[in-house]
């Protein structure tokens, strides 16, 4: 079986690559300065397949960090801002579409 990191990767766009906190489920987002944000206004964007590869193989291994890891479409608005480029990362960016239920404190 190939490794999803040894397959072509196509990217028609710019892309943050973006997975989810090990420790408590997070979304995060691979960061300009480096390592990780929960910020997508401070994500490092890319717009080549060499880049966003690059950043997937280092986000690999970082197993005990992050998990599911992967290229997410962004768009860039007028004004600079990064915003969510599709239904799911607006999802994952603004939390559950639906309100949780609360737990007791002490429970």
């Amino acid at each position: 079986m190939t490794s999803p990191l040894d397959q072509k990767l196509r990217i028609d766009g710019p892309v943050a690559i973006t997975a989810n906190r090990l420790t408590d489920g997070a979304v995060i987002h691979r960061a300009r300065q480096g390592g990780w944000t929960t910020d997508l206004a401070a994500a490092l964007v890319v717009t080549t397949s060499e880049e966003a590869i690059a950043l997937l193989k280092e986000a690999a291994g970082q197993g005990t960090l992050v998990v599911g890891d992967y290229a997410a479409p962004v768009e860039i608005a007028v004004d600079g801002k990064i915003l969510p480029g599709n239904l799911r990362e607006r999802i994952r960016c603004a939390g559950p579409t639906f309100e949780l239920p609360r737990v007791p404190v002490g429970v």
